[in-house]
């Protein structure tokens, strides 16, 4: 007796060895029927006897190739046909969209060794690449994963290519990439003006041109990288010269799991980060005396690293035998990176002394992932290669929602069924090129996810970019979301909460629904609604903008508001500031002009590092927040700082007096910079959790969602997490999307779900 069984398997299953993997699977259970690409995932038919379907069914999802991500499996039975061999079949095309895409992965061990073995017919080729491995997001136009839709259609396979892509019992089947050096992609080196430089070996040249201390762009998977050899003090400075990157860290490569446990310190969860298929930077502590030079991250007790991902990356590590190389995004400052080669000639001619390329296009710029680890968790702190386009996986169905985030680490988001899928990260649209990126980023998600949303969400501060770009769509409903409300929205979206709870959200910058600059927050919240349950007490920002560049002045606004003018102009810690400038700030406060309130968190920290030495004037967004976590060094000081808890008619306000008093007196006494930032992280985290018990005892919840840019400081967010936990509450916090506000797109399209229903 025979049976047979119509399979439909959704998730991540093209372009990852599926096919052949089924093809194998089923000819060890000597069953017939077939296998084929379909717009919502893979459709397989299988016929035998009973007990071998069985097995087969029981193993499908058990032994998928490691690339493969299953989401759904659905099984029916069908009428027998006279079928006797199982087959590969074409492609059914003109279904409605629901696969899920995998994003570019680091080469795998298998093509590393071939690259290197001298008798194999792809030794030192760039762009080797199997269904194990390699570019998949960034060379793709359309779905289903189909060779004709990526940037690879303009390669035509030689015939040893063609038959291994057309045998399914080979590791390169149907991996729509493969190439090889007769017929695939291939690198030069370009001069200045674009000009390919005569070499032997382009590689080669490049290695020798970074060992004398230039500066390269150098083509990778998203984007251009600029390289230079990361010992070298010159060139690392002037890179960050040429950059206008003062003292923002850059991200290293190195050559070797080895490399990057002599250089920093490791566990086994940023361990197994470093190796693992995505091959995220890394936010590791830095050992003391490495030959990195200091210029790489200057004032930072942390580095970036990553592990090559690339063939070219392992090629030059190989040729050059380098320590570590820096890899930064090919851009100026706050610029999308570069990803066609005349765009880099065009945009990098200033920063780079030549160019190594290659011919194969990327169709969608795709910066490379930032990790932190914190409470042994991997916590994203910009989620783009190597995981997207992998949805967020959402609780139940919902409708098709474009969110469009806010103007900081943008990001978008579009729903589908149970998948949220947040697009790479965009950057700050405050330039046309990032501007233009952005709408880039909504249309190609929405051609190739063929998702048409219902209704726009956006964030309500009226000045940001994407909120304009929104409410100059017409035809649709469009949902503004108050900023904190959509970071408390998003950590519950990615732990699958539903129901009330109490969101503290602290960051630098949001929008308030008072018109106001919130960022301190306390919320009691569910997707439909939020109530602004506590908050810090708010203080004037003099200057606006200037006072999130020039922290010092966040230092004055909060001491004259608890001590008048005169105690500031005869504060030691503030006598670098001339007289002049302060009573200029001392009037704008008092008349109101250019001072808006605001209750931010951050520039609360900013307070506190300016007053303690850390930091007057920042070069990156919130360098004075970082410094002053990184201060804490190996203090084990427990004592905390007072904050207050004033009741008001509708919320508590959490007041600062206390703090300052305790800060004050310790910087005259000397107290160690150390001790002085670990007692205000305590004093914080009992505030918040003092909050957190008032309100347990005024609404019943126990579920705190933690959200928003400074919980990437790890003290704070574990120090938190312990303390609400220790006093029985249950405590969410995120890692798969960033809690700052590269992950504010999740939370805005769950909040315009449930308002449009």
């Amino acid at each position: 007796m025979l049976v047979r069984k119509a399979i439909e398997v959704s998730g991540i299953v093209q372009g990852v060895g599926f096919r052949p993997y089924i093809y194998r699977l089923a000819g060890e259970r000597q069953l017939a029927g077939s296998i084929c690409n379909t717009a919502a995932g893979v459709s397989i038919e299988v016929q035998g006897p009973p007990g071998a379907v069985d097995d087969f069914l029981s193993r499908l999802p058990a032994e998928a190739p490691p690339l493969a991500r299953i989401t759904a499996i659905t099984v029916r039975e069908i009428p027998c046909n006279g079928a006797i061999d199982f087959r590969i079949v074409t492609t059914h095309h003109g279904q409605p969209v629901s696969t899920l895409i995998s994003p570019d992965v680091a080469v795998c061990a298998d093509c590393l060794r071939e690259m290197f073995d001298l008798a194999d017919r792809r030794y030192r080729y760039p762009f080797i690449n199997c269904t194990n491995c390699g570019p998949r997001f960034t060379l793709v136009c359309n779905i289903p994963y189909d060779r004709s839709f990526t940037s690879m259609a303009a390669f035509r396979m030689c015939p040893t290519c063609q038959a291994e892509y057309d045998d399914p019992r080979n590791r390169r089947f149907h991996a729509q990439p493969n190439a090889c050096w007769t017929c695939g992609p291939q690198v030069e080196l370009w001069d200045l003006e674009g000009k390919p430089v005569e070499v032997a070996d382009p590689i080669a040249e490049t290695v020798t041109r970074l060992q004398r201390g230039d500066v390269v762009a150098i083509k990778g998977l998203g984007g251009f990288h600029l390289a230079c050899d990361a010992p070298n003090a010159v060139a690392v400075s002037t890179l960050r010269e040429r950059k206008r990157r003062v003292e923002k860290p850059f991200a290293v490569m190195v050559p070797d799991i080895d490399a990057a446990q002599r250089f920093c310190e490791l566990d086994e969860a940023a361990r197994g980060l470093l190796v693992s298929p995505q091959r995220p930077i890394v936010l590791l502590r830095r050992r003391e005396g490495t030959p990195i030079a200091d210029e790489v991250a200057p004032f930072n007790r942390y580095l970036g690293v990553f592990l090559p991902y690339t063939p070219l990356h392992h090629l030059l590590f190989a040729e050059g035998r380098f320590t570590a190389l820096v890899m930064t995004s090919a851009n100026m400052s706050e610029e999308p990176i570069c990803i066609a080669n005349d765009e880099a000639v065009r945009r990098l001619q200033t920063l780079a002394d030549c160019f190594l390329v290659h011919n194969r296009d990327i169709l969608l710029r795709c910066d490379d992932s930032v990790i932190r680890v914190s409470g042994a968790r991997a916590r994203q702190l910009r989620r783009s290669r190597g995981f997207v386009p992998v949805p967020v996986f959402l609780s139940e169905d919902v409708p098709s929602i474009l969110a469009v985030g806010g103007e900081l680490k943008n990001t978008i988001c579009l729903t589908k069924g149970r998948h949220a899928f947040l697009s790479q990260h965009i950057g700050d649209l405050e330039n046309a090129e990032s501007y233009s990126f952005f709408e880039e980023a909504i249309e190609h998600l929405q051609r190739i996810l063929e998702i048409r949303p219902v209704a726009i969400a956006y964030d309500l501060h009226p000045n940001y970019f994407s909120t304009r770009w929104a409410l100059a769509q017409s035809g649709l409903p469009q949902i503004g979301v108050q900023h904190h409300h959509a970071h408390i929205a998003s950590c519950m979206a990615e732990n699958h909460l539903d129901g009330r709870v109490i969101g503290i959200a602290l960051d630098g910058t949001g929008y308030g629904a008072d018109g106001r600059i919130w960022g301190g927050e306390v919320l009691l919240a569910d997707y439909n609604s939020f109530e602004r349950a506590a908050h810090l007490a708010y203080v004037p920002m003099p200057g606006g903008e200037a006072a999130i560049r020039e922290p010092w002045r966040m230092a004055v606004a909060y001491l004259v508001r608890h001590f008048g003018c005169e105690f500031v102009r005869r504060l030691p810690a503030l006598s670098n500031i001339p007289r002049q400038k302060l009573d200029v700030l001392f009037r704008m406060m008092e008349q109101g002009i250019n001072s808006p309130l605001t209750s931010s968190c951050g520039r609360l920290f900013d307070a506190v590092a300016a007053l303690a030495g850390i930091r007057h004037h920042v070069n990156y967004e919130a360098q004075a927040a970082v410094e002053l976590e990184m201060a804490i060094g190996n203090s084990s000081d427990e004592s905390a700082y007072p904050f207050e808890l004033v009741a008001k008619a509708e919320d508590w306000i959490i007041g600062t007096r206390g703090l300052f008093d305790a800060l004050l007196r310790d910087l005259s006494r000397d107290v160690q910079i150390g001790d002085i930032s670990r007692r205000f992280h305590n004093g914080l985290v009992e505030a918040l959790a003092d909050v957190a018990k008032r309100l347990r005892e005024r609404s019943g919840l126990e579920r705190v969602c933690l959200s928003g840019g400074t919980f990437q400081n790890v003290y704070l967010c574990e120090r938190l997490c312990d303390r609400l936990g220790n006093d029985n509450f249950q405590v969410f916090s995120q890692s798969e999307v960033p809690a700052g506000d590269g992950g504010l797109s999740l939370g805005q399209a769950l909040v315009a779900v449930h308002k449009i229903r």
